[in-house]
């Protein structure tokens, strides 16, 4: 299967900085990626230069074998759930799901149609006549997902779309998510620092730090056979941990 995006030597610096330097990757149709790393590794970078929201200093980007790198960012095709909803507060649910199919001049019958299947798609369709100030925290996100949904990508970028719900709501919102990946067989990046988040839901993990990946496997590669000190400690050793805080609470 021949790769849906391919990313070449990209740099980005900022006043000097360098955020990061000769990143490679690329994704197939239908995975669902984690770009995992600690804080400042320069994961949310890339993820915005990726969709066009910040030009790179150099590289380049390709889209099915098209170079994108200099395309504006609604002609990529390409949609982003941010952690914090981005949601017009003064809109309805249903409204703010609608907006870029407004944009589009869609036809009003087939506009609605959408939305619904949308909302419906991640159980918030009761929700449609509400403003995002009277929903959840975990519910604005699905209105989020929705908006991205509704737009028929065929590229979903995620910037931590979970650090801001509490436990039950992210792993209920996660299974949803893997669900509706398969569903619509759509490709997703996903930006994490979570370890939990990206093992349980990739098909492929990158990992990222101080601005390179420094490993790109499979999650059970990954696990069982590091060659990295920072794939084991910030990787292997935090899910050890984090997994015998679990049967400590348990017992």
């Amino acid at each position: 299967m021949s790769d849906l995006l391919r990313v070449e030597k990209l740099c980005k610096s900022f006043s000097g900085h360098t955020v990061f330097k000769d990143v490679n990757c690329h994704i197939k149709a239908g995975e669902f990626i984690s770009l995992l790393g600690p804080s400042g590794c320069g994961k949310t970078t890339f993820l915005r230069c990726v969709i066009g929201l910040i030009p790179p200093d150099s590289g380049r980007i390709f889209l099915e074998g098209e170079d994108i790198t200099e395309l504006r960012t609604d002609k990529r095709g390409f949609s982003i759930v941010f952690q914090d909803y981005a949601l017009f507060p003064h809109m309805t649910l249903y409204d703010n799901v609608a907006y870029p199919l407004k944009l589009k001049k869609l036809p009003k019958k087939q506009l609605h149609e959408r939305v619904m299947d949308a909302l419906s798609s991640l159980g918030i369709q009761d929700a449609a006549k509400k403003h995002p100030a009277q929903l959840s925290g975990g519910m604005q996100q699905r209105a989020a997902i929705a908006r991205s949904l509704v737009m028929g990508s065929r590229l979903m970028l995620l910037d931590e779309p979970f650090s801001a719900l509490d436990a039950m709501v992210k792993v209920d919102l996660s299974d949803e998510l893997k669900s509706l990946q398969k569903q619509f067989n759509i490709t997703m990046i996903m930006v994490t620092h979570d370890q939990i988040d990206a093992i349980s839901l990739s098909d492929r993990i990158m990992l990222m730090d101080g601005g390179r990946i420094v490993a790109d496997d499979v999650p059970e590669n990954l696990y069982k056979n590091y060659d990295d000190e920072f794939v084991k400690t910030f990787f292997v050793d935090q899910i050890d941990k984090r997994a015998r805080h679990i049967v400590t609470l348990r017992n």
